[in-house]
């Protein structure tokens, strides 16, 4: 497992840093820090040295979705989060090409966004164009957005976040169901 060397896990995993890259073969891994709600986000730059040299997609997790950005007050203060937030989507993410292709880590149903679509990717271009969260001009705009209709918190999120890091040995059960590693948008909680 990969994580950002800034994040406290009781568990081995090889520590990357922003701008690292992985080759596996044909493929290109770059590791980029953008910062959503945990400050150890990273999103994936996958370019196919294959197909040719410029970025083939891009994973998000839940950092820049399709129909929204990830939420900014689980895990600290809301406003320190959408300071944060506004400095990965606009001054990373948004500088990549229109075409490249983004895959979000939630989509609708899940508690991580306010207006989620239920289509799992997009590109670039088309959230710049009808992302509600992508129509400010300056951050103290983008910041009093994301700090309005907050949405309540999910049931066991601090555990569940605690399993995930290793900090919890059993998994979290929300209502009669465990919750596993890769549950909606709690996996990086």
């Amino acid at each position: 497992m990969c994580y950002i060397s800034l994040l406290r896990l009781i568990f081995e995993f090889m520590s990357i840093e922003d701008g690292d890259e992985i080759v596996a073969g044909n493929t290109i891994l770059k590791f980029l820090l953008t910062p959503d709600h945990t400050p150890e986000h990273l999103s994936i730059l996958v370019t196919d040295r294959v197909r040719g040299d410029d970025p083939w997609f891009l994973i998000t997790g839940h950092t820049l979705m399709v129909g929204d950005v990830g939420r900014t007050e689980l895990t600290g203060a809301a406003e320190d989060g959408a300071r944060q937030l506004y400095n990965s989507v606009y001054n990373k993410l948004l500088q990549m090409p229109d075409h490249l292709e983004l895959f979000a880590g939630a989509y609708a149903g899940s508690v991580c966004g306010r207006s989620l679509s239920g289509k799992p990717s997009s590109t670039i271009g088309f959230e710049k164009k009808n992302n509600k969260a992508l129509q400010f001009k300056d951050e103290d705009a983008f910041v009093s957005f994301m700090l309005k209709e907050i949405p309540e918190q999910p049931a066991s999120f601090r555990e569940i976040r605690d399993f995930n890091r290793g900090f919890r040995a059993e998994r979290p059960t929300i209502g009669m169901l465990k919750v596993g590693v890769f549950d909606a948008c709690l996996t990086s909680l």
